[in-house]
C-alpha cells in the first residue's frame, strides 16, 4: 500500500502518525535522562513529527514542563495536544470534567507549556456526575478566549460523543485502538467516520507488546503499569506471546518491523485514524514514523487484524481498579 497523506486533525493537516509524549515522564520503564528527551523530541520535529500529545497526569505535570523546555521555541512546527479530567490523588484516581476544573486544569497546564494556546485539549475520561453539556460548554469558553483551539474526548463511548458533537463539534477522539484492542469497533470509530471526527489511537502498539523486544513481562520494573495489566501477567502472556510471534513472522516476510505493521493497521481503518505510539527511544520513534510510508501490502494489513484481534487476545487490557472508569463500549466477557 502507498505511504498516506497528511489528515486532518482540529483544523489542520498533519502527519497521520504524531507522537505519545507519556512514557518520556511516566508510566513505563525509568525516564531516560534529561538530555535525552530533549534530543527525542527535537528530532522527531527534525523527521516531520508535527503533532506532540501530552496530558496534565503525565508525571504529575513534568511531561507539559518537559514540552516546554525542550521544544516550545519550535512552537510554529506542530500541533499540540493536551489532556485534564483525570484527578490522581496518592493512590487514588477519579474524574472531574466540571467546567471550574476544566478552566483551572487549563490554566494550569499552559503555564506549565509556557504557551497561551494549546491547539487541542482533550477531557481525558469520560465524567458521570456532570452533565455532557456543561463540561463541552467550558470548553467553547476556552476556544471563544482563545486559549485552545479544539477540543476532544478520550475513552467516551458513542452515545457520549453523539451527545457532545450535538452541543459542539467535537473535533477528536482518543480511545485505545490496536490490533489486539477492538472496543471503538464497537460504534465509536463508525461514529467517528459518520461525523467527521478524528480518532487518535493511544496504544496502538499494544502498550510495547508489538514492539519485537518485549520477552518476558516479569523482567518489567515494578512501577510499570503493564506489570498490572491481564495481558501480561503470567496466565495470560505466553497465549498472548504466540500470536504476537505470528505477526512477527509476517511483519518480517513483508520487509517491516511489527511496531510498523501494526501501526498502519491502525491508520488503514479509515482516512480519519491517526496514530500516537510513544517510545522512549530514538530508533523506535523514527521506525513508528514511517509506518505512513512504507510500503505494505493490502494483504498483509488484512492478515495482521486476522492473527491478532479480540478473539485471539487473551485478557482485558485493564484490570479491576480501572475498568469502571473507561466508558467506551466493552465486549461480552
Amino acid at each position: 500500500m502507498a505511504a498516506l497523506a497528511k489528515r486532518q486533525l482540529a483544523g489542520r493537516a498533519v502527519h497521520p502518525i504524531g507522537l505519545g509524549c507519556m512514557n518520556l515522564s511516566w508510566a513505563y520503564a525509568t525516564p531516560p535522562d534529561h538530555d535525552v528527551k530533549v534530543r527525542l523530541l527535537n528530532e522527531a520535529l527534525d523527521l516531520g513529527y508535527d503533532h506532540l500529545d501530552t496530558a496534565n497526569i503525565y508525571g504529575g505535570g513534568d511531561n507539559e514542563e518537559l514540552l516546554a523546555d525542550a521544544v516550545m521555541h519550535r512552537r510554529n512546527e506542530f500541533l499540540l495536544a493536551s489532556k485534564c479530567g483525570i484527578v490522581v490523588d496518592g493512590a487514588n484516581r477519579g474524574v472531574s470534567c466540571a467546567p471550574d476544573s476544566i478552566a483551572e486544569n487549563l490554566d494550569k497546564s499552559l503555564a506549565r507549556l509556557k504557551t497561551d494556546h494549546i491547539d487541542l485539549f482533550y477531557m481525558h475520561r469520560f465524567d458521570p456526575k456532570v452533565p455532557i453539556a456543561d463540561s463541552v460548554g467550558a470548553m467553547v469558553r476556552a476556544m471563544e478566549a482563545g486559549k485552545i483551539g479544539a477540543y476532544g474526548v478520550s475513552e467516551w463511548n458513542a452515545a457520549h460523543i453523539r451527545e457532545a458533537h450535538a452541543v459542539h463539534p467535537v473535533a477528536a477522539v482518543q480511545p485505545e485502538y490496536s490490533l489486539w484492542t477492538r472496543n471503538v469497533e464497537l460504534g465509536v470509530l463508525d461514529t467517528c467516520k459518520e461525523l467527521g471526527i478524528a480518532l487518535v489511537a493511544f496504544s496502538s502498539t499494544g502498550r510495547g507488546a508489538f514492539g519485537g523486544e518485549l520477552r518476558d513481562p516479569a523482567t518489567l520494573e515494578d512501577k510499570d503499569l503493564r506489570t498490572k495489566m491481564p495481558r501480561f501477567n503470567a496466565e495470560n502472556w505466553p497465549k498472548n506471546l504466540a500470536v504476537i510471534q505470528q505477526l512477527e513472522a509476517l511483519a518480517k516476510d513483508v520487509g517491516v518491523t511489527p511496531a510498523q505493521l501494526a501501526n498502519r493497521w491502525v491508520l488503514e481503518q479509515g482516512d480519519n485514524c491517526h496514530a500516537i505510539p510513544g517510545t522512549t527511544s530514538i530508533a523506535h520513534m523514527k521506525e513508528n514514523f514511517h509506518a505512513a510510508t512504507v510500503d505494505i501490502p493490502a494483504d498483509a494489513i488484512a492478515k495482521a487484524g486476522e492473527i491478532v484481534n479480540h478473539s485471539t487476545v487473551h485478557g482485558h487490557r485493564y484490570h479491576d481498579a480501572i475498568r469502571p472508569t473507561i466508558d467506551t463500549e466493552e465486549f461480552a466477557e
